[in-house]
């Protein structure tokens, strides 16, 4: 290699060495982690009586575990991949043995453009719904618990066809000042399925925020089914109704409210049913970034004609900044309640470690 060339090939090097700070500064990796120590302050429970349960009374489990990329392409483009893990104890092995082991799943997959148009978002690929976003967000405890409509299924069997995430595209912005829209069109199956018919989920939401630290927010989803023999153009819709409350400094209160209208939910005898459920939860920070409070308290209708299946979920707890804003440890009750005095109440403690590096 002559002299010339020599001086482009260093040249071509320290140029790359420059920019590589800058290309990097555009990725970023991030791990979020869940870990619990659980066990059954009730043993005479509806759920703390059972013998399973009282096997099995405390224990260490990882509930979580997420590892995100993002990259910012430019501007105006960036890309996320999330994998997440959770047990699969429910999944055997070729040879039928069980498969207790954590594995991990793909979350996110997709595009965000940033098109500069009414502040808009669109997100295309396996993306964040719209369903319960920002209630989530406000309630900032993933770490100690779903949000209503997430965890819904968890708490009563009833399955409500709601995903934190879909394949689909979907359409985020503001129209004026006071008043924000979200609008998305998906599977309807959820991140862990592929489509299986032809129908597509479609949603949207507005939200008013009068003033700064106050909005309201009501949301709606409309999901057409395959046909049954009874039932010709069977369809699904969800009504939402939240309200944030944000202007003490410190304190956040939230109410959220839930009805969910499915053709094929019918009792015995063939009447309908809905099913619904609110929910209303706060948090204060008693010293910022040191030490935090949290409570909630669920109610679920499994079905609207059967009140005896009502129940309800208190969430009481607090968050330490133990080793700063990436480890704290989370202390939480759970106290479960049922309309149906057959069913005695259980009260169930965790000790929850959050980690995101």
């Amino acid at each position: 290699m002559d002299l010339k060339n020599l001086k482009k090939l260093a040249l071509l090097i320290l140029l790359g060495a420059a920019g590589a700070p800058a290309l990097s500064a555009q990725q970023t990796f991030n791990t979020t982690i869940y870990f619990d120590y659980t066990f059954n302050l009730t043993h005479d429970g509806f759920l703390t009586g059972t013998d399973a349960a009282k096997v099995l009374d405390n224990k260490f489990a990882f509930r979580r575990a997420y590892f995100t990329y993002e990259n910012k392409i430019s501007d105006y483009v960036r890309f996320r991949f999330r994998y997440d893990a959770d047990n699969t104890g429910n999944i055997a092995s070729l040879s039928g043995a069980k498969d207790d082991k954590l594995r991990p799943f793909m979350k996110h997959l997709y595009l965000q453009w940033n098109p500069d148009f009414i502040s808009s978002v669109i997100n295309i690929g396996m993306i964040e719904t719209l369903s319960f976003k920002m209630a989530e967000d406000r309630w900032g405890y993933r770490s100690v618990a779903k949000t209503l409509l997430d965890i819904y299924k968890d708490i009563t069997g009833v399955d409500i066809r709601q995903s934190s995430a879909d394949i689909g595209v979907s359409w985020k912005g503001t129209l004026a000042k006071e008043l924000r829209f979200g609008a998305g069109v998906y599977n309807g199956e959820g991140y862990s399925h592929p489509e299986l018919n032809k129908y597509k989920k479609i949603a949207g939401y507005l939200q008013f925020v009068p003033t700064a630290g106050l909005s309201i927010n009501g949301y709606v989803d409309y999901e057409a089914q395959v046909p049954t023999a009874t039932l010709a153009s069977p369809f699904a819709l969800t009504y939402k109704a939240e309200a944030f409350f944000e202007m003490v400094p410190g304190l956040t209160v939230v109410g959220e409210w839930f009805t969910y209208n499915n053709d094929k939910f019918m009792n015995a005898d063939l009447s309908h049913y809905n099913v619904g459920g609110y929910s209303v939860f706060g948090s204060y920070k008693v010293v910022v970034d040191k030490f935090n409070l949290f409570a909630r308290y669920d109610h679920y209708q499994p079905n609207s004609t059967q009140s005896v299946k009502n129940q309800a979920l208190i969430i009481l707890g607090a968050d330490w900044y133990a080793w700063g804003s990436n480890a704290r440890l989370q202390p939480n009750v759970w106290i479960y309640t049922y309309a149906d005095s057959n069913k005695k109440s259980d009260a169930v403690f965790s000790l929850t470690f959050f980690l995101s590096f």
